[in-house]
């Protein structure tokens, strides 16, 4: 997913990071935008790279993964998870995390960006608690640890004990894949834990590549050196030959995880 900064970083009307200032002259020819699959500023391409298409679709596949590994699959509960972490994730999340610093440079307003956290957080609250009516108390939990892992996250409240590797890997990775599975059979089981522990290790692989590339990306203005080869043979370092192995590494994870939730769901709904 996208994140931030550190803690303490500028709000939306401080100065552009040292990043917004990487050309593609002295950087490498695909570095100059702030993430691979950022579109170039404008009105309604600055919402598409708000979404972080890759990661939003990449973390909703844990939605699907988690429902299809229930005894019985109903769809209904399915949709609704999707809906939800949609709303927390998609656009909660990547709102608060734009505003605390502007690490995609989009030109939202800041007020449009807190404006939608609010309402995509009060829509998965919402659809969280026709869940619990549905299924019950075993819910609640999920429920109320989920809003709290988005602001908790992207703010880096108490103290960024959240804001850590583990702490993005648990939330964005175990814990939709663990309320999934909860909303579809109402408990945990030891084949659900396991699953979660997947997307743990996933996602925390997901993390190590993803931070040297926004540090890359975005707080960089210049990429120099080389790499002396055994025979004698140099080889210049530029942001691409940085960026390149680490973006390619995530595309095909993300497209990856992506295509076995689809496999799952038409095996399973099919």
């Amino acid at each position: 997913m996208g994140e931030q900064p550190a803690a303490g970083v500028p709000g939306p009307d401080a100065e552009p990071s040292p990043g917004a200032g990487l050309t593609a002259a002295a950087t490498g020819s695909g570095a100059a935008r702030p993430a691979y699959y950022a579109a170039r500023p404008g009105r309604l391409r600055d919402w598409w790279t708000l979404l972080h298409p890759p990661y939003t679709a990449w973390h909703l596949s844990y939605v699907v993964i988690g429902a299809s590994l229930a005894p019985h699959v109903t769809l209904q509960p399915l949709v609704a998870a999707l809906i939800a972490f949609f709303l927390a994730v998609g656009l909660a999340a990547h709102a608060l995390d734009e505003f605390h610093g502007r690490p995609l440079r989009t030109q939202i307003p800041g007020g449009v960006l807190l404006a939608v956290a609010a309402v995509g957080l009060a829509g998965a609250i919402g659809l969280g608690v026709a869940g619990v009516l549905r299924v019950g108390w075993v819910l609640i939990p999920f429920l109320v640890v989920g809003p709290v892992l988005v602001v908790a996250y992207n703010a880096e409240l108490f103290g960024g004990i959240v804001h850590t590797d583990a702490g993005f890997a648990a939330a964005w990775g175990t814990f939709p894949l663990l309320t999934s599975y909860v909303a579809q059979t109402g408990a945990l089981s030891a084949g659900s834990v396991l699953a979660g522990a997947a997307a743990f290790g996933l996602s925390a692989a997901q993390r190590s590549l993803s931070t040297p590339a926004r540090l890359v990306r975005r707080r960089s203005t210049s990429v120099t050196g080389r790499i002396t080869l055994a025979d004698g043979e140099v080889l210049a370092i530029d942001a691409d030959r940085l960026l390149g192995p680490l973006e390619r590494a995530l595309r095909a994870m993300s497209w990856s995880v992506v295509l076995l939730a689809a496999a799952l769901a038409v095996a399973r709904l099919g």
